[in-house]
């Protein structure tokens, strides 16, 4: 954003960007064992220093948008929390775009979900939600924040502060001006200048709805042309040392997931994955590339590795990876987060008493080309 503009003021710089949205206000990425919507228990301080300044980093920014959090902190639900939610991210913080609940997330406030809507309509609008994601039965919701603001439950001046933030940021989108979608961008989704971004980002295989290239099909386009590239879905040891291979690329990890259907107790690759490492880097020279969403157990097999890739989900182009495996390009990449030695360690974080991982925050080795340009 503009050097002038007000820090903590919504930006969209165009009608070719999107209003920002930072997500899920917070700790969210914090909670007892890592389950969805579940309890971050944590003290002020802690809260601060982990969950925090990734918000007042967007807010700076000029984030249009704050998304509340399912999860809880302390066991007060964030939906609901109005010294978080109006106290600190508004008041404090300044920040001046709207605040979002989650998809059905006021109906979470209470156990079991909707056990008391009224309640729960007044709790969330008064924390300090601007604008409620009520996916089905919309009238419902209006019916009864009208009614408890006729009646004096909800003030009229936190109606008024919710609309004054939300027309903030469609007058910053040039809503008014240009109320519907520009159809000459559609041309833009999924363009080569695009899949190269992606590429550069080091994403990863594709999947069916979406074009991109494989980590396989990326192997056999950069390796040399009298190179014999050879693919196994689960090989045995047997047929990996009846080949006699040069080398192995093992690609691991766990499929695509979000939210519930990523809650894990053990957090550790498929069996079939494990099975693969043990079959091929037992008897074979092999780099192993780990596609996951989080850091997984891995410690018991590294050392039958001889190299060890982290490539995160999600990606489309991994042509990515195959251009800093072959040397192309050097890895430059360090981890955004500790990687753990066992589940057991967990929570873990950089300054605790019992900091132990396996690769700390900010690990990662840069190498250097091999090809020159």
């Amino acid at each position: 954003m503009p050097p002038s503009f007000q820090k903590g003021a919504p930006y969209v710089g165009g009608k070719g960007k999107v209003a920002a949205c930072a997500k899920h206000y917070v700790g969210d990425g914090g909670t007892t064992r890592g389950i969805n919507e579940n309890n971050t228990v944590i003290n002020w301080n802690g809260l601060l220093g982990i969950h925090m300044p990734a918000y007042l980093n967007s807010i700076l920014k000029g984030v249009a948008t704050v998304m509340v959090s399912y999860s809880s902190w302390n066991g007060k639900k964030m939906h609901a929390n109005q010294d978080l939610v109006t106290g600190y991210l508004k008041n404090k913080l300044r920040f001046r775009g709207f605040v979002i609940s989650d998809w059905e997330g006021i109906d979470r406030i209470t156990s079991p979900p909707k056990a008391n809507y009224s309640y729960s309509v007044q709790a969330g609008v008064s924390a300090g939600i601007d604008m409620i994601m009520v996916p089905y039965n919309f009238t419902e919701f209006i019916d009864d924040l009208t009614y408890q603001v006729k009646n004096n439950i909800i003030p009229m001046s936190r109606i008024d502060d919710a609309v004054k933030r939300i027309l903030r940021v469609k007058f910053v989108m040039g809503l008014f001006e240009n109320p519907l979608a520009d159809l000459s961008l559609a041309d833009q989704l999924g363009n080569k200048e695009h899949r190269e971004l992606a590429r550069e980002a080091q994403g990863l295989g594709g999947n069916d709805l979406t074009v991109g290239t494989t980590i396989l099909d990326a192997v056999k386009t950069t390796v040399d042309p009298t190179t014999q590239v050879v693919y196994n879905e689960s090989p045995d040891a047997n047929f990996v040392k009846s080949n006699k291979f040069s080398y192995a690329v093992v690609v691991v990890g766990e499929p695509p997931y979000a939210e519930t259907f990523g809650d894990s107790m053990n957090l550790t690759i498929s069996e079939a994955g494990l099975s693969t490492i043990n079959n091929v880097c037992g008897a074979v020279k092999c780099v192993v590339v780990i596609i996951s969403g989080r850091p997984v157990v891995i410690q018991p097999d590294l050392s039958k590795i001889d190299a060890l890739v982290a490539a995160w989900l999600p990606g489309t182009e991994g042509q990515g990876v195959a251009d800093v495996l072959f040397g192309d390009y050097g890895f430059t990449g360090k981890l955004a987060r500790t990687w753990f030695k066992s589940v057991d360690q967990l929570p873990m974080n950089v300054g605790d008493a019992h900091y132990d991982p396996l690769f700390p925050f900010g690990f990662g080795l840069t190498t250097k080309p091999t090809k020159k340009y």
